[in-house]
């Protein structure tokens, strides 16, 4: 026979409600709201490009780079020099 247990419903209560809490604050971790890939600055300024060639494109913070175009992940994008290290070109 199954009798009502008010602590284990408590308990489920408490699951239900907090559960749905922990997934929304891990998806809105650190990374998340972090750029991935290329700034679209840097694809279109090796549009009709080759990889190798230098260009020369407006930064964000609006200053002239001088970068070369480099193939990332099938895409063709302007890497500055000294440009991000191997790990973060996503």
């Amino acid at each position: 026979m199954n009798t009502y247990h008010p602590l284990k419903a408590a308990l489920l209560m408490a699951i239900l409600v907090l559960l749905p809490i922990a997934v929304c604050a891990a998806s809105d971790g650190p990374n998340n709201n972090r750029r991935q890939g290329p700034p679209p600055e840097a694809i279109s300024a090796c549009e009709g490009k080759q990889a190798g060639d230098s260009v020369e494109f407006t930064g964000r913070k609006g200053e002239t780079l001088e970068a070369t175009c480099k193939e990332m992940n099938g895409q063709l994008a302007a890497v500055p020099a000294g440009g991000p290290p191997e790990g973060d070109r996503n």
